[in-house]
């Protein structure tokens, strides 16, 4: 499930976009200001970036330059009603990947999102793999000694961020902060039922454990031949 960070001071809009990415089956957060931008971008991850231009506290631009000099590259997607290709030059100099002008069509908007997506997930890594497990960004595919896994997307996005960071310990909070939206109510106890029906899906047939929990830290994801 695709977690996007919907960055606009047009409360309209982002109730109407909102409703529309989540039918999509989008995990959608917003934020309006540019200080709670910088913030939410600081301290949680996301797969797009839908930034307004204009904000009331500052531009988004410097949002995005600011951004992209963490070393971060998240796709963004820029919205504005600038029209002008000086200004579409100088949006994607910043570092945007896509720019979009104001009145737009949704499915227009929706096909963007799409496209930057797929893009991502293929300059990230084509497949993913750990011992004989296998991941597939692009297909939404899982795999084990050729076993197909069907995962639900939340599933999904807690085993491709494990996968991307083998043998480092995560604790609950901290796999809620990345794949959960912030304003989720979800709790940390939402994590453990994730990772308890994450287990019992990779692990049949007597297959060794891959997701490991570290007593009193959190988890993390190992191959058998890794353990000592």
């Amino acid at each position: 499930m695709p977690k996007i960070l919907l960055i606009d001071d047009d409360h309209q809009l982002v109730e109407s976009l909102t409703i529309l990415l989540e039918s999509e089956m989008f995990t959608v957060e917003s934020v309006f200001n540019g200080a709670d931008a910088r913030d939410r971008l600081r301290h949680y991850d996301h797969d797009v970036i839908i930034l307004d231009w204009s904000l009331p506290d500052s531009s988004g631009v410097e949002i995005c330059k600011q951004f992209r000099a963490t070393g971060k590259t998240t796709p963004v997607l820029m919205l504005t009603g600038r029209s002008e290709v000086e200004d579409k030059e100088i949006g994607l100099d910043a570092g945007a990947d896509d720019y979009l002008t104001k009145p737009f069509s949704t499915r227009e908007l929706l096909a963007r999102v799409r496209a930057l997506l797929r893009r991502y997930a293929m300059s990230s890594s084509n497949i993913l793999e750990l011992d004989n497990l296998a991941l597939n960004p692009a297909t939404r595919e899982v795999s084990r000694n050729g076993r197909s896994i069907e995962l639900l997307p939340r599933e999904f996005a807690v085993l491709e961020f494990l996968m991307r960071h083998p043998n480092q310990v995560f604790t609950g909070q901290a796999l809620l902060n990345h794949v959960w939206a912030a304003e989720s109510d979800a709790s940390v106890d939402a994590v453990r039922t994730c990772v308890m029906r994450l287990r019992k899906k990779l692990e049949q047939d007597d297959e060794a454990p891959l997701i490991h929990t570290v007593y009193g830290v959190g988890y993390k994801i190992q191959a058998p031949s890794a353990r000592k």
